[in-house]
């Protein structure tokens, strides 16, 4: 039997904690941050954990990790 490929679009994207928790990047970063408050522009710099609703969709495309 073959091994599974990870998904790369996802491996990209996500990163695994020690605790085993999966880290992700906020959205609405890359362009009109004219219009964005400095102070939220700082918090969507930060990275943020995935929603308990995503895990198991987020552990199916990295089967490795």
């Amino acid at each position: 039997m073959p091994k599974i490929k990870t998904r790369r679009s996802a491996a990209k994207r996500f990163e695994q904690t020690g605790s085993g928790k999966y880290r992700r990047r906020r959205q609405n970063m890359r362009h009109i941050l004219t219009k964005k408050a400095p102070g939220r522009k700082m918090r969507l710099g930060q990275s943020t954990l995935v929603d308990n609703a995503n895990l198991k969709a987020v552990r199916r495309l990295l089967p490795n990790g």
